[in-house]
């Protein structure tokens, strides 16, 4: 049985309902078991007869443990770049209590017997796992995988993330048959035909680098078919399909969702804090040594997909996340071996770490230099992802996640928001180092994980 925690003096932040409190709480049993608002010390007797262990948290911030949509656990069959495991463990040291794994593993997980593998606790996960298997078998987009048996094991959507699907019949299938059973599809946004041998964004970066450029048409392209299978199948149907758009990168794809989502449309997309701190012209020689803008020429660990945009692209998603047309933030997770990525631009992965510093770099970015309360920065990362994921209708103990509430799951993130300090990769808990953030500024550092109850992260400087 797990050991009663007893978390005392803190700041309770509760971002679904916009409040902050003075206030304590006490887990038990994996679940929050009893919260006051107001003086310390009102729950002692409590936690004495329940033996818990004493957390003293002053001057720390209490807040529902974090939910990342779009993970890369990489098992099975990458385990040379991160396994559930250390990708989990990763994930506790972020604030991250809740992961969802995508499915481009080796084989994809596109059957329940894999999806069944990624959340056994045989893998040792130090958060919860969630899964979105393959939206078609294999991901080749061609057929669908069984989505009625996948949601009876547990699946929470359905995507074959690192392939879009581009075929306009495939896709209105998978957006029926997802609709009826209430789960989303969740794009990978990528028109491929118009970016065959591309590694980085289209524009003045990539032809002074020469390199061949993805087109910002390529996003936005795949975004509005989309949404206009979406009209069609409301039109032709009572359905009300959910289109979840990933890692949008570019202005214009934004302004589809806005616009679809005036419409009606159920669209909810998420952007990656990389593409809030950086632009392809960190690509570019070093012009700077400020380590928010670091300019390393052909650096493989700002090669990603969808790439590095324009500083216009930059802010087009920085004001999208403001004014409320991006729904939550997701790290893309995506770790790669160090041999992997030390090839040249074109031949390495795309892909880097970010479950370490998805909070620190979300509260300096919106918080810090733009103005967003601390409560809202919070949601994007708490209940917003809770929401987008439906859980509260799954029942059971994921309806209780990304809030905290007396008998949801003691799944919490403890920190100090106002605690500026540099990311140094060499602490990582990932199999994997691939990350643009090295020696980037943050702010909030995470003094204590706790999920299910149990302490599995602790800050120890």
């Amino acid at each position: 049985m797990t050991q009663a925690l007893y978390l005392r003096n803190a700041t309770l932040l509760q971002p679904s309902r916009n409040l902050q409190t003075a206030g304590e709480l006490l887990l038990a049993n994996g679940l929050v078991h009893t919260i006051h608002t107001g003086a310390a010390g009102a729950l002692d007797q409590q936690a004495a007869d329940l033996g818990a262990q004493v957390i003293d948290c002053t001057g720390l911030y209490i807040a529902p443990g974090l939910i990342d949509a779009h993970v890369h656990l990489r098992e099975p069959g990458q385990t040379h770049k991160e396994t559930i495991s250390t990708g989990t463990a990763a994930a506790a040291a972020g604030g991250v209590t809740t992961v969802v794994a995508m499915p481009n593993t080796v084989p994809v997980t596109d059957s329940v017997d894999l999806l069944r593998f990624v959340q056994s606790t045989d893998r040792d996960p130090h958060v919860r796992v969630l899964c979105m298997p393959a939206a078609t078998v294999g991901s080749m987009g061609v057929e669908l995988t069984d989505y009625a048996a996948l949601q009876n094991a547990g699946a929470v959507g359905f995507t074959d993330d690192g392939k879009p699907i581009l075929d306009d019949d495939v896709m209105r299938q998978a957006l029926t048959a997802a609709a009826r059973l209430g789960l989303p599809i969740s794009q990978h946004a990528e028109d491929t035909r118009l970016t065959v041998g591309a590694s980085i964004n289209h524009g003045p970066v990539a032809f002074r680098l020469g390199l061949r450029g993805m087109p910002i048409a390529a996003e936005s392209g795949i975004v509005e078919r989309d949404i206009r299978l979406l009209e069609e199948i409301e039109r032709d149907t009572r359905l009300k399909p959910h289109l979840h758009v990933q890692h949008v990168s570019t202005a214009a794809a934004l302004e589809s969702i806005r616009s679809a989502k005036r419409r009606g449309l159920h669209v909810t997309c998420e952007v990656a804090p990389h593409h809030l701190a950086f632009t392809d012209q960190n690509l570019e020689s070093p012009q700077s040594s400020h380590a928010a803008q670091r300019f390393h020429a052909y650096d493989t660990h700002f090669k990603m997909n969808p790439p590095l945009r324009s500083a216009q692209d930059r802010d087009g998603c920085i004001a999208a996340v403001l004014d409320g047309t991006v729904d939550i933030l997701a790290t893309d997770h995506a770790p790669h071996a160090a041999w992997e990525k030390n090839v040249e631009f074109e031949r390495a992965p795309n892909g880097i770490t970010g479950l370490e510093t998805l909070l620190g770099t979300a509260l300096r970015i919106l918080h810090r230099d733009h103005g967003m309360p601390l409560g809202k920065v919070l949601a994007l990362l708490t209940s917003s992802p809770a929401t987008v994921l439906n859980l509260p209708n799954f029942g059971g103990e994921l309806a209780g996640l990304g809030s905290i509430a007396t008998g949801a799951p003691a799944d919490l993130v403890i920190f100090d928001p106002s605690k500026a300090f540099s990311y140094d990769p060499s602490t990582s808990r990932s199999l994997s180092r691939n990350t643009p953030f090295s020696g980037a500024p943050m702010l909030g550092r995470i003094h204590y994980t706790v999920a299910a109850g149990r302490v599995q992260f602790q800050q120890n400087s």
